[in-house]
């Protein structure tokens, strides 16, 4: 049975919104001497490009809508195989300035297919 595909942005949506929570009041000397939230954050990215992954997927013109979807996907596949050459401060950086751009579109399909 194939999955909903308002499941994905949902899961894109929630993932995004615990990256804002997790680094709330945060400015990136903090993220990067934490390892902890570091870790919290990076598994978040994981989870919305695999989501972002799976929808293309499923339902290609759907996910045409959201911008940068390869690039998203491709950050993806560098948190989980290339995790030796990540930079925190660059993770920080697509956090604060690329996240809430994603999560206004995803809640934009999220309230047209609603």
């Amino acid at each position: 049975m194939q999955r909903d595909p308002r499941a994905f942005l949902w899961d894109v949506r929630e993932a995004a919104l615990a990256i804002q929570s997790f680094t709330s009041g945060m400015e990136v000397t903090d993220y990067v001497g934490s390892e902890l939230v570091q870790a919290a954050v990076e598994r978040k990215f994981e989870v919305i490009g695999e989501a972002l992954n799976q929808l293309a997927k499923l339902d290609q013109s759907l996910a045409a809508q959201i911008a940068d979807l390869p690039q998203i996907v491709a950050f993806r596949n560098q948190l989980i195989h290339g995790y030796a050459t990540v930079n925190p401060t660059t993770v920080w950086n697509i956090a604060q300035n690329a996240l809430p751009d994603l999560i206004k579109a995803v809640q934009g399909l999220l309230d047209v297919l609603a």
